[in-house]
């Protein structure tokens, strides 16, 4: 754990600043799927999809705990030579704080979905990981697996769980070594649906909109 890390305690999702698509009385016994923001972002990004996702799941789309520029980060990222990086601990403390979040909640939910950007889709996987068959999909926006051992990771290639990854070919904000390994890595650790926009930079196009809401709909189906 670095030394920033230690000061700021262990983490924790704000309760209160969470977006929900549903009031407590209609979330009993109806799936969820929880949206995870991008570096620097905020819990209104995702949420702005709502329109477009299935009406079957409650949404719930969180703030991640570290304050960072004008917006949130889950975990802090640190520069070296090689470009950004970011530490196992702090990792697994984000990865900590959303389990104990899902743990906590007042309505317990049929399933729980995930679905992230960037860095949020980088949490989805650790939650996969984190809990293989707790999870019951995940879906992946310009994100990426974290360079960090799982000694759950062949428990979860057992269970292969649905995932969707999109990313765009003129994305120049996730680092080629961390495509590569997640282009490694999600083919035998879940049951893939791999789609890849030519000319898309770090963001979400019309046409990955579309595929996403269908991945999404089969889950549902």
């Amino acid at each position: 754990m670095t030394e920033e890390s230690a000061e700021r305690g262990p983490l924790q999702v704000d309760d209160r600043a969470v977006l929900w698509s549903a009031s407590t009385a209609d979330r009993a016994g109806r799936p969820l799927l929880v949206l995870l923001h991008g570096y620097g972002s905020h819990e209104g990004d995702l949420f702005g999809l709502a329109p477009y996702l299935p009406l079957e799941p409650v949404l719930a789309s969180l703030r991640a705990p570290i304050a960072m520029g004008p917006g949130n980060a889950w975990f802090p990222l640190h520069d070296s030579p090689s470009g950004f990086t970011s530490t196992p601990a702090d990792i697994t403390a984000a990865t900590d704080a959303l389990l104990t979040w899902i743990d906590d909640l007042e309505v317990a939910p049929s399933s729980v979905g995930l679905l992230g950007f960037s860095q949020g889709g980088a949490m989805a996987l650790e939650l996969l990981r984190a809990r293989p068959g707790d999870f019951a999909y995940a879906a992946v926006l310009a994100g990426f697996v974290a360079d960090l051992p799982n000694g759950n990771d062949a428990a979860l290639a057992e269970v292969a769980p649905p995932v969707f990854w999109g990313r765009g070919t003129a994305d120049a904000v996730i680092a080629r070594d961390r495509i590569d390994r997640t282009q490694a890595w999600l083919p035998t650790h879940s049951t893939l649906t791999e789609r890849i926009y030519e000319g898309l930079g770090h963001s979400v196009s019309e046409a990955e909109l579309g595929d996403l809401t269908r991945f999404l709909r089969e889950q549902y189906a």
